[in-house]
């Protein structure tokens, strides 16, 4: 005997709804999508032309389908005809894989990831899943959908510029010397610009066809061969100068996209060249990728953004920075780890936002080992006196103060320093050991004094209960984000190119870890 089973019979219900489990994923992604404000939704409105599909359901398929691994536009189309979520989320629409992958990357879109953002944490604050007393920030690196193989490197590109500002400067006085062409106006003594190489080129066709047409004026067999004898060095700089042109314009365009970066990708030339932890093959090999920060609390991402330097120590400000903007105000404590520490940030976090950094510096750990503090040729276990402003070496000699000094590094930040000189260092015994300076000069220390104190108030605050049992909680809360994100979700690689859209993807991505976490923990 078997179950009835009738493929001619209609079954109830019709509704999807009733398929799917109480907390299945399409709920929470529903109601996410809908607490976002109507006027979000303002721009996307059109008055002429076929009505389009609405934001709130195109958002809902693609956040599905990000929660089910699916990044792909044509295996979201195909899972809007055999996925009951899918189904009941765009209620019977089957959008195209075009247009699920022109909305994904729609330049409005991204209001409304950060409307999720925001709409998400407040549901998390209302439901006391997260005490708001502190962020937890870090950084990874994600591959680019870019060829590895496309680099362009900026010190290759100055190299390039240089040999040819030389070219172009002994091509330019060889054309004055023969009289070829006349001087022109230039803007650089040092180099011509690219108008100045057009103008060249120029006067370089007019001298060309003076000869042509004195070429086609002259009966004489012998003067024309002397004219086109003339002619051939002209016409040979005209490709050069035009060829040097196209390269100027063209490293040119590449300062353009560089900026402060060190490399750029063809394929995508907002990915930078940066070192990948997944590095297979053990040669240190570069990817060209972007620098993702994130800034969590209970395992959830509250805010993110992308960089292209690939070092985080430069990201942090303007990271706070977009967070204070875009998502919320900034808690009583932010925590990171010692790839953030510096005297700039710590200035920015404790005098600017009035905030605690719990930020560790690169040194830290070392300095609690008992090697560290008991290395008496270490300049911060060496005796201070305050009233004279002087330390004393192992050898029992002075280090007096010298002058100040300022330093500017690229960021355009300046830190100062004090110069200790010792007295006398002829004949120490400890020299070896002290100091790697050539013979008869003495040994030199720069303290800078605000760092210190920075490190002072870090040492204080990580030796406190309170604070130090919320620093240790950043390797449980921020790390496993990352590990949610590539090792669950399997995202490792972007699918779309530029800055934009890889910002709209990641915010799908991270949403997706977001909602697929809170599912569970319901």
């Amino acid at each position: 005997m078997f179950k009835e089973y009738n493929m001619n019979q209609l079954v109830l219900p019709l509704d999807l709804e009733v398929k799917l489990h109480k907390n299945d994923l399409a709920f929470h992604v529903h109601h996410l999508v809908e607490s976002i404000p109507h006027e979000a939704l303002e721009p996307f409105l059109r008055n002429e032309g076929c009505p389009a599909y609405h934001p709130r359901m195109m958002l809902k398929i693609i956040l599905c389908a990000y929660t089910q691994s699916v990044f792909s536009g044509r295996k979201m189309e195909a899972l809007l005809q055999d996925s009951l979520r899918m189904m009941w989320l765009a209620q019977g629409y089957e959008p195209s894989y075009r247009t699920i992958n022109r909305f994904r990357v729609h330049p409005e879109v991204k209001e409304l990831i950060r409307q999720c953002f925001v709409q998400f944490r407040c549901q998390l604050v209302q439901e006391k899943l997260i005490d708001q007393e502190a962020i937890f920030i870090d950084g990874t690196k994600i591959e680019a959908n870019a060829n590895k193989f496309t680099f362009v490197w900026k010190k290759s590109i100055e190299n390039y510029h240089k040999s040819l500002i030389e070219k172009s400067n002994q091509l330019y006085d060889e054309l004055i010397e023969k009289e070829i062409i006349p001087e022109i106006e230039r803007e650089n003594v040092e180099q011509l610009s690219s108008d100045e190489l057009a103008q060249v080129v120029q006067k370089v066709e007019d001298v060309i066809s003076e000869y042509d047409k004195e070429i086609e004026a002259s009966s004489d067999a012998a003067e024309r061969k002397t004219l086109r004898s003339e002619r051939k060095f002209p016409k040979q700089v005209r490709k050069q100068v035009l060829n040097l042109l196209i390269r100027k314009q063209n490293y040119q365009r590449d300062f353009e996209i560089f900026g402060t970066r060190n490399s750029y990708s063809k394929t995508d030339p907002d990915a930078t060249f940066m070192r990948m932890k997944d590095d297979y093959m053990k040669n240190g090999q570069l990817k060209a990728g972007y620098n993702l920060q994130v800034a969590t609390e209970g395992q959830y991402t509250l805010a993110y953004s992308l960089f292209s330097n690939p070092t985080d120590t430069r990201t942090l400000i303007p990271f706070l920075d977009q967070i204070e903007q875009n998502y919320f105000e900034l808690p009583k404590h932010i925590v990171a780890d010692a790839g953030y520490g510096s005297e700039q940030n710590y200035d920015d976090i404790l005098s600017n936002r009035k905030r605690e950094a719990l930020i560790t510096y690169g040194m830290y750990q070392k300095e609690q080992k008992k090697k560290y503090k008991q290395n008496e040729f270490n300049p911060d276990n060496w005796q201070y006196d305050k009233e004279n402003d002087t330390y004393t070496c192992p050898n029992q000699q002075r280090l007096v103060f010298k002058n100040h000094s300022v330093r500017t590094d690229k960021s355009g930040f300046t830190r100062e320093f004090k110069l200790y000189e010792c007295e006398n260092c002829t004949g120490c015994p400890f020299r070896s050991s002290c100091t790697k300076a050539k013979e008869g000069t003495n040994r030199k220390l720069m303290v800078n004094e605000k760092w210190e104190q920075q490190k002072e108030y870090v040492r204080a605050k990580l030796s406190e209960e309170k604070t130090s049992s919320i620093y240790r909680q950043r390797k449980i809360d921020v790390e496993p984000v990352f590990g949610f994100l590539k090792a669950n979700l399997r995202f490792n690689r972007f699918s779309v190119r530029g800055q934009k859209k890889v910002e709209n993807e990641m915010g799908f991505a991270l949403m997706a870890v977001n909602i697929r976490k809170f599912a569970v923990s319901r």
